[in-house]
């Protein structure tokens, strides 16, 4: 009788095996294919990012080269008007169409800085929303790697607590991920502050 209940015991012990490790098994499964498809997406974020950054200081460029010129149209135009401050008798016609056209360029590069500095403030605007659902991306990826590790190590040590956990664990990577592919204002900011 004690070889039939060792027996017994051996096959109960090898089906709770094999229960927990098919567990562990489909666990691994989906959040793998989870973080392939939250990869992509990421991917594409970091993607329009770079993309957001790189127009948003060409238009700074832009708007710095719009001062310049401002600059040295205010400066010609200081300088037309001391001419004819010297010479009032001998102001021509064309010292005030060089006046004129130099108040003009004026009043357009200063129109010009306006759009280009409000385009450059929504290019960075743009990169910060993107970099909120990046963040929820990164801790995706990152919950969702240690909840693998805790898998492996359930599978091996058998321990039916740490499979539960690292689920937990995995339930908080998905639902990051979750929030980040569909744009939900999910976002433990103080969580984010202290991993930069």
């Amino acid at each position: 009788m004690t070889e039939a209940n060792d027996l017994q015991q051996r096959l109960d012990s090898s089906e709770e095996r094999n229960a927990l490790n098919n567990k562990v098994a489909v666990a691994v499964a989906i959040i793998s294919v989870f973080m392939a498809v939250s990869k992509v997406k990421d991917d594409n974020i970091v993607q329009a990012m770079l993309q957001a950054k790189s127009d948003q200081v060409d238009t700074w460029n832009e708007y710095q080269a719009k001062k310049l010129k401002q600059h040295l149209a205010e400066l010609g135009l200081n300088q037309v008007v001391a001419i004819g401050a010297l010479a009032p008798r001998e102001s021509s016609p064309a010292l005030e169409r060089q006046k004129k056209e130099y108040g003009d360029n004026i009043a357009r590069y200063k129109v010009e800085e306006e759009k280009l500095a409000a385009q450059a403030n929504g290019l960075g605007k743009q990169y910060d929303d993107l970099n909120y659902r990046d963040d929820q991306f990164d801790l995706s990826d990152a919950t969702l790697a240690v909840s693998l590790a805790m898998l492996a190590i359930a599978s091996l040590t058998q321990k039916k607590k740490l499979l539960y956990l690292a689920l937990a664990v995995a339930g908080f990577g998905i639902v990051m991920g979750v929030a980040g592919l569909a744009g939900l204002p999910l976002h433990p900011t103080a969580l984010v502050r202290a991993l930069s």
